[in-house]
């Protein structure tokens, strides 16, 4: 029932026009925005944490509409890419640094993007999907499975996989032997099984270790991929060179340095922009609870 009525809701507003979608959306994160008082909460304490009490009420204030709202056009920008053609698509997307990805696809290796919860993530995935190669990103299990399946429908609309992250190690080293690429999100919650700890906009935070630990061992390629718009119409994809995984001895020590590097830029990147980063969630959760008493 809840998938027919989801089904439904977005039959009716993708037969409307885009500006009347888009004002849709804009009315929700809004109105999040004034009801939901814990996630406020949750953007002001990641805000003066990371950023050592340093922002004013008015920056503050800012990013968390504006968090409310980037969150809500991830929702807009899936349901049209469940509809729109991949020219429709492909359009509002532009790449920047390509020629990277073909220079390590001609050294016969695979690629590991590894990319944040940033501006219009969902669009991101599909955009390398049009522009550059299919990808499977790596997600985590839904508790609501109706949401998920409208998800992932949309997620793998334009050739994209979905590979769910309970014991995905064997699914993504098969795909680096076959040469094709994946995508792991690293802005996530883990814990102290799945990470190391490194250093993320000047505070200790546990990382996960997975691409690094791929690239080290399969010689894959570790590149950093992240979106961004300045009108929220038209949008940019920037591939950044490859992060370099040491191969020496000391195979913990590889491993660290090269999250440590990827910790390095996404820190550069959310200092440079972070209304764009997705402050509603817990990101220090497991390793500074306290933060959120």
């Amino acid at each position: 029932m809840g998938y027919r009525l989801l089904l439904l809701l977005e039959n009716i507003l993708m037969h409307l026009p885009r500006t009347v979608r888009k004002s849709f959306f804009t009315l929700l994160a809004f109105i999040g925005y004034k009801t939901a008082k814990k996630y406020r909460r949750i953007v002001r304490q990641n805000l003066h944490y990371a950023f050592d009490n340093t922002m004013s009420e008015k920056e503050i204030d800012n990013i968390t509409r504006y968090s409310f709202k980037n969150l809500l056009y991830n929702f807009l920008y899936l349901m049209e890419i469940r509809h729109l053609s991949r020219e429709e698509i492909g359009k509002r997307v532009t790449i920047i640094n390509k020629k990277e990805v073909e220079r390590i696809h001609n050294e016969n290796r695979a690629v590991i993007y590894v990319t944040p919860h940033y501006c219009a993530w969902e669009l991101g995935g599909v955009g390398i999907a049009l522009h550059v190669e299919t990808i499977a990103p790596v997600y985590k299990k839904l508790k609501n499975r109706v949401y998920e399946k409208w998800l992932l429908d949309a997620r793998a609309r334009f050739g994209n996989e979905n590979l769910e992250k309970t014991n995905v190690i064997k699914p993504l080293i098969k795909r680096i032997k076959q040469g094709k690429a994946s995508g792991i999100l690293i802005d996530t919650n883990i814990n102290k099984k799945e990470g190391v700890m490194v250093e993320f906009m000047g505070k200790p935070l546990r990382m996960t270790a997975t691409p690094a630990y791929l690239a080290r061992k399969f010689n894959a390629a570790i590149v950093p991929v992240h979106i961004r718009t300045d009108d929220e119409e038209n949008y940019t994809i920037i591939i950044a060179d490859e992060i370099k995984v040491d191969k020496t001895d000391n195979e913990a020590d590889d491993i660290q340095k090269a999250t440590q590097k990827q910790a390095d830029w996404l820190t550069s990147l959310i200092k440079k922009e972070p209304k764009f980063w997705f402050w509603l969630h817990r990101r220090w959760k497991n390793d500074k609870p306290e933060i959120y008493s």
